[in-house]
């Protein structure tokens, strides 16, 4: 037997860090928004004993497929959580969602395994127990489990549905550059706080279905420290193509922007596919993860 789960990425309209805690961590606040774009996760069941996992990624070779792959821990955890009998299994990653991205690419896919064992082992998990799962191998896992429009505080797992973002389109666009996320925090640690968080103020706008207010409110503490030049350049184009806003996501280096009509988003991806191997055209989502197939020998 095997699923095939679609599993969408994120971006940030609001990325905070609210503090350094005592153990390591950071607090954050930031509204995290799914979008369709995907990676698709196939998961088989294999006949047998044991606990095999065989990972292939075909369109990324670079991508691990050893313990070291998120899919991998998110099967020890469901199996550890759930003390189910592991069974040996094949996982392949149908990869769209470019790498190194602050798309949460990598969560996504996590968060698709749990819930294709979910259904495989007929455990009859809720979300919110199999989110409970997602939560102990990464930080942003529960909220791609889930998708829509969502609060996350703590170290991000802490999640509260916000009202959805209004439909629109929303242009993604990722340089060859990587930005590294310990430089980041780094950055953030050495500057003085803010005072104020741009995440409660672009959480109005929400709450206000303006999304053009919205639009203004986009923020990335990540982007407004490192400072760097290939990000300015495609929101600089995002901007003269007449995006509402444009932004970071995550710890980068995908930018987006947000448009409202659709042609204009269109002329954008096509004038910066020019330069960018990595540009999709997308829309918000309602939701997160969902079994696409469900095949039964």
């Amino acid at each position: 037997m095997k699923v095939t789960v679609k599993a969408p990425a994120k971006i940030n309209l609001t990325l905070d860090i609210v503090g350094k805690r005592a153990d390591g961590y950071h607090d954050v606040a930031m509204v995290m928004q799914a979008i369709s774009l995907y990676d698709a996760v196939t998961v088989e069941r294999i006949e047998g004993e044991g606990d095999a996992v065989a990972i292939s990624c075909p369109a990324y070779p670079d991508v691990p497929c050893d313990e070291s792959n998120i899919v991998c821990k998110a099967a020890r955890a469901f199996f550890r959580e759930t003390r189910v009998q592991p069974s040996p299994l094949a996982i392949t990653i149908n990869k769209v969602i470019p790498t190194q991205a602050g798309l949460a690419g990598g969560s996504a896919d996590g968060a698709a395994v749990v819930l294709a064992l979910n259904r495989l082992f007929s455990t009859h998990l809720k979300p919110e127990e199999m989110a409970d799962i997602c939560s102990r191998f990464g930080s942003d896992v529960p909220f791609c489990l889930l998708g829509g429009t969502m609060l996350a505080t703590g170290t991000g797992t802490t999640l509260k549905k916000l009202r959805s973002m209004p439909d629109c389109h929303i242009v993604v666009c990722k340089p060859d550059v990587s930005v590294s996320t310990a430089a980041a925090y780094a950055a953030c640690d050495a500057r003085p706080p803010k005072g104020f968080l741009y995440t409660d103020e672009l959480i109005k706008r929400l709450y206000s279905r303006d999304i053009r207010g919205l639009s203004t409110c986009l923020y990335n503490e990540f982007e407004q420290v490192m400072e760097l030049p290939e990000i300015n350049e495609i929101k600089r184009q995002m901007l003269s193509r007449k995006a509402l806003g444009a932004s970071m996501s995550g710890s980068g280096s995908a930018v987006y922007g947000i448009f409202l009509n659709e042609k204009k988003a269109k002329a954008c991806a096509e004038s910066l596919i020019k330069t960018y191997h990595h540009v999709f055209l997308t829309k918000p989502l309602k939701d997160g993860c969902r079994i696409e197939t469900c095949d039964s020998y």
